[in-house]
């Protein structure tokens, strides 16, 4: 077999291998429990999460397979080998070589090569560079990419981590992270986004900032209002797609060749998606509504480091840990804040973290091995990676896109999103564009698909749900013909006004029995914080996914017919304007101003 056919093969078994993956999903998930503190209240404490436990060792024992082939010379049962790797793991796998340190020391922040704990075959400093050239060597002939994400030569064992990528079969099934950014007003979000989306450094008076702002007040008072989508794309070698910078007569303009996001999406291996969310007061159901709709993989709090975690930060913190959202805090700033205040802002983020509240175990991420292996483990372990970054001299800035390109994708968490399941696609935006009609963006929350689909859009104010045909659709601009479960898409409906479609609809397949809208909800939920008693009759605004309307307490199971801070009850609600499409597990948020409560819906009236 010619090494172009068995490149093609490989494509097509890692196309077949994405989609059984998919196919293995089942049902939707139970409904986690309620958080089990206030989580809008902060307080001291010591307590820390569970250390990570040490990796697995059914991996390690593939890995260790496959550089035995490689030390024998074996290269064609390796390269075999190693496609079975890359292909059971989504296009990407991360392949150590030598010994590692375990994970508690290595997040501890300890000296590594002193710590004790060691996993793996020790190797000399030769085997390491061999081994690496070997697995550039097979990768590169299944079509692939080898980036080494760590490597070091000094101390008692040397050791590689390297980044194995394949190239996607299509845009269609190019992996995508969502990330949503939060954080208080003026803690650099923003700046930092257009850093590292654009490339070039700030100058320190925002200039990084003003290609993502969308209106001229946003410009004028450099404060965001809405919610602004980013994306940062990774080539199949692990480098960020950016636009090349064009010579300029003036030194303080900076000339970019631009880069639309379909040409992105052609060129990466891997996209980040990002939500600029805004930070003021003022915009908190815009925040809250991003946070809710857009269904992020982790939420990246921005601290600048010259103000500490004050105001809305804390906020934005409790919503996410209310979702069971993995939180990564980034302070900024660090250029201009003197030593002393940079320590009591760190000591600060930490103590917050370690709170009843929160029961993250915060970690400084120092060099790139730990950057490599939080990306991996954050999530399931409750870690809490901390960055410390500089947008003025790119400070830290490395570490933090090694991060973002090996943070596993949203379409892999294949218990929230199944494709098994039917048709269920959440309405996020709306537009009316000129010769294509009405189009919608959202999210597949399960099933699939595709152009020319006969599917129906609703529920309307007397909760009917109306018939259409998906005329089009594309991800990150480019044209696709199909999406799956936990893809970000828009689709052009035909023959529909723009006036007939609102944000909080879904959009789901024909069927002999027609999806239901509910008017009236039971729900378990906490009461996070309210000055005074909810009782019968009041009202707040509420927030379940992409719905956001407000809504009435007809009942609740508490003897005193009374809920105050930090109650639990069982209550029933009603919409106010019109009936919704929500289902029994989906988190909800009410609030009136600020957060008031969190819960789950637990039957449908």
């Amino acid at each position: 077999m010619s090494l172009k056919s068995f490149q093609s093969e490989i494509q097509e078994i890692y196309a077949r291998e994405l989609a059984r993956q998919r196919g293995q999903a089942s049902g939707t998930p139970a409904p986690r429990n309620i958080h089990s503190k206030k989580t809008q209240v902060l307080e001291e404490s010591n307590i820390v999460g569970e250390p990570p436990p040490s990796r697995d060792a059914g991996i390690e024992g593939e890995v260790e397979a496959v550089l035995a082939l490689l030390s024998i010379h074996d290269y064609d049962r390796a390269r075999t080998s190693v496609a079975q790797l890359i292909t059971g793991r989504k296009g990407e796998y991360i392949f150590r070589i030598g010994c590692q340190p375990s994970h508690a020391s290595l997040f501890a922040g300890e000296n590594v090569d002193d710590a004790t704990g060691w996993s793996g075959v020790s190797r000399t400093d030769v085997e390491v560079a061999s081994l690496q050239s070997s697995v550039k060597r097979v990768v590169e002939e299944l079509g692939g990419k080898v980036s080494v994400l760590f490597e070091t030569t000094d101390g008692h064992h040397p050791r590689a981590t390297l980044l194995l990528r394949l190239p996607p079969p299509s845009i269609e099934l190019v992996p995508e992270v969502r990330c949503a950014v939060v954080g208080n007003v003026d803690s650099g979000k923003s700046t930092t986004l257009g850093v590292l989306t654009r490339g070039p450094l700030d100058d320190g008076r925002g200039r990084a900032r003003v290609a993502l702002f969308r209106h001229k007040h946003e410009i004028e008072t450099g404060r965001t209002s809405s919610v602004g989508m980013e994306i940062l794309g990774f080539s199949t070698a692990g480098t960020p797609v950016l636009p090349n910078i064009l010579p300029s007569a003036d030194a303080n303009v900076i000339r970019r060749d631009k880069l639309g996001w379909d040409e992105i999406s052609a060129q990466s291996a891997k996209i980040v998606s990002f939500s600029d969310l805004a930070g003021h007061e003022r915009y908190l159901k815009t925040t809250l509504y991003g946070l809710t709709s857009g269904a992020p993989s982790c939420v990246i709090l921005m601290v600048g480091a010259n103000a500490g975690l004050i105001g809305m930060s804390k906020e934005h913190l409790a919503i996410a840990l209310a979702l069971s959202v993995p939180v990564v805090v980034c302070i900024t700033k660090i250029d201009m804040t003197p030593p002393n205040i940079l320590n009591e802002t760190m000591k600060q983020v930490v103590k917050i973290l370690k709170s009843p509240g929160c029961r993250k175990t915060p970690v400084f991420v120092n060099s790139m091995e730990v950057a490599v292996e939080s990306s991996q483990t954050f999530a399931q372990y409750k870690l809490c990676p901390i960055f410390r970054v500089s947008n003025v001299t790119g400070e830290g800035l490395d570490y933090f896109r090694t991060f973002l390109n090996l943070l596993p994708s949203s379409e892999a968490d294949t218990e929230t999103f199944a494709v098994d399941q039917p048709l269920e696609y959440s309405v996020t935006d709306v537009w009316s564009v000129p010769y294509v009609g009405t189009v919608v963006n959202g999210i597949l929350n399960s099933g699939s698909v595709k152009t020319g689909d006969s599917v129906l859009f609703g529920p309307d104010s007397n909760g009917h749900f109306q018939s259409t045909v998906v005329r089009s659709m594309q991800r990150k601009r480019a044209d696709v013909v199909t999406a799956e479960a936990g893809q970000c898409v828009a689709l052009a409906l035909k023959r529909v006004k723009r006036a007939a479609v609102r944000k909080g609809m879904v959009i789901v397949h024909k069927a002999d029995t027609p999806p239901k809208a509910t008017r009236q909800f039971e729900g378990q939920v906490l009461i996070l914080y309210h000055n005074t008693t909810m009782q019968r009759n009041y009202q707040a605004m509420l927030h379940c996914g992409a719905v956001r309307q407000t809504v009435r307490i007809i009942s609740m199971d508490n003897p005193e017919g009374v809920l105050r801070t930090g109650d639990r009850a069982t209550v029933q609600f009603e919409f106010i304007t019109q009936p919704e499409f929500v289902k029994v597990g989906m988190k909800l948020l009410f609030r009136e101003g600020k957060t008031k409560g969190l819960g789950v819906i637990t039957r449908l009236l």
